[in-house]
Formats: C-alpha cells, structure tokens, sequence
C-alpha cells in the first residue's frame, strides 16, 4: 500500500504541499490549529480534516509534513515520531540547536525517517551544478557566495538569517561535504530588533571559504549561488529563466613575468533535466525514503549542523 501522508500547518507553505501530496495521490488529510482552514483545504482537495492533536495518533496516517511556526516543530516532530510516524520537518526544524537534537534523536530511538524540508538541493539546477562539481568540471572548490534578497517576509519569531539561509547552507554544506571550522556573523536590524539584513562569513577544511548574504529588507529579488573553481566558476541564479539559471564561466586567471593576467569569457549555459517542481521531487524522495527505508538527502543530521551555523552566526540586538 502506497504511504498516507498528512499535512499539519495550512499556513502559505503548507499549502503548497497539500496541493503537490494531492497531485501524487499521497493525500490523505489536513490538519491546523484553525479548525476552519482545515476545513476548506479538506473540502478542497477532497481528504480528510483531523484535528493536530489527534492526528499523532490517527493509525491509518504513515508520515506527516510539518509546516508550522518554527517554535512548534521539534514538540510536534517528537510526538510524530513517538507515534510510529515519517516526518519531513520544514526549515528550519527548531529555534535552538537543543530542540533540534532531541528531535532527531527520537526519530532515531523510533526507527522512524526524519527529512528536513531543504527544497533547493531538488532543485534540478543545483542536483546538475553538484554533478559537474563532483565530475571536476571546476576544478578544485575555492569560494563559495550566495545572495538570497527581497522583500519580505517578516516574521516575529525569526530573522532574515534563520527565515532566508537555510536552503544556501544546505547547497553549501552538500558542495563542502563537511561543516564549517569557523562562522562570523554580522546583521543589521532597521524594523526592530531582529536582522534585515544578515552575513555570515565561513572557512571550511582545506582552505574552502564561504559567504552568505540574506536580506527581507531589500527593493529586488536575487536567488543566486556562485561556485569559484580553481577551472572554472559556475552560477545558479534562480531568478533567471529555465534555459539561463545555471551557467559556467571559463575565466583563467595567471601570473606573466610576475603580474597578474586573465582572460573573462561569455557564459556556457548549461542544460539539465527540468523536469517536475522542486517541491514535488522533494515530496517524491520523501515517499521513497518512506518506502525504502533509506536516508533522505536532507537528514536531520545536516539539519542540525545549519542550526549550528545560523545560531553561530547570529547577531543579537538590544
């Protein structure tokens, strides 16, 4: 019998998983702390509508996505699991490094899956751009930035850092392949006293560095990660349409008669797969987990270490 997987949160990103679980036939009901909003997502997508607190309990539900306020995700993970259900936990899965250990830990005492909602590492432009990575095309990894700026969303609980970082982390951590040796964060509040505007600068082992820039705060929308090889440079920019989002750079950079020179040229962009959204390869890789039994490619293991950084390079302010 094929995984009943249920959706606890209605908010705007759980209903995007309701949509994507109805469309793979996975649906089998919705759950909110609002009775009512339940309710219509049920009638609209024709499941069932069960109340959070029983649906830990409900026996004929297998694993359960959980979209709610950050602040309620490791309670309500531990209960899942403890229950003998899957869950894929949205990011971040816990405000403290603590929530999110005991979390994960009770998966594992449970034998049960636990996945993190890192969406981007389905994305097929960055599942091509860690291919060529891994295949040389950019020679030795050097540098590694990412910029994810906007406006909005404001919440009262989490900053730009903790809200916007957590994708880049999971595509920097899959590219390093380890954690980071040291992290220095810098932040800047405008509206109150949570960051609008984040850094966070990090040296990994054998020399990587990494850079990350997120905003809430910004007038323009940039998506945008940069690889820089010791062969080439390679850019995953999200903004751009499907034929342009993934390009290398074949620049060379060397010393003549001891000055530097270089050669800048055009952009190779790069075909990949684009096959199915993001969020629906994330969801299908979570029922084969289900299936399988296997590890998810988003664990809570590499979840954990994003808290550590994001809490590493937090900045407080009075």
């Amino acid at each position: 019998m094929a995984p009943r997987l249920a959706v606890l949160g209605c908010g705007y990103w759980g209903s995007n998983h309701i949509r994507t679980l109805k469309s793979l036939d996975a649906l089998y009901a919705v759950s909110d702390a609002n009775a009512a909003r339940a309710e219509g997502f049920a009638t609209e997508q024709e499941c069932l509508s069960i109340a959070p607190d029983d649906l830990v309990r409900c026996a004929e539900v297998d694993a359960i996505v959980l979209a709610l306020p950050p602040q309620f995700h490791a309670e309500f993970a531990i209960r899942a699991v403890e229950a003998g259900k899957d869950v894929l936990v949205e990011k971040p899965i816990a405000l403290t490094v603590s929530d999110a250990e005991r979390a994960v830990a009770a998966a594992k005492a449970n034998g049960r899956v636990f996945m993190v909602g890192h969406v981007l590492r389905f994305h097929p432009a960055f599942e091509k751009l860690k291919a060529l990575i891994d295949a040389g095309e950019l020679g030795e990894v050097k540098y590694i930035h990412s910029h994810r700026l906007g406006l909005g969303k404001f919440h009262t609980e989490n900053d730009a850092l903790w809200d916007l970082a957590p994708h880049d982390l999971s595509m920097i951590l899959a590219i390093t392949g380890q954690a980071p040796l040291e992290v220095r964060g810098e932040g800047a509040a405008i509206l109150d006293n949570l960051s609008d505007f984040a850094h966070l600068h990090m040296r990994f082992p054998g020399g990587v560095r990494g850079h990350l820039f997120t905003s809430r705060l910004n007038p323009y929308r940039e998506r945008r990660l940069t690889v820089v090889g010791t062969k080439a440079m390679a850019v995953f920019d999200d903004v751009e349409p499907g034929p342009r989002k993934l390009a290398v750079y074949r620049h060379a950079v060397w010393q003549d008669s001891g000055q530097w020179a270089f050669t800048a040229n055009e952009p190779a962009y790069v075909e990949f797969d684009n096959t199915g959204m993001p969020l629906t390869r994330e969801l299908e890789h979570f029922i084969d987990c289900i299936e399988t039994r296997a590890e998810p490619r988003t664990s809570g293991a590499e979840a954990i270490t994003v808290l550590r950084i994001l809490t590493a390079g937090s900045v407080v302010h009075d």
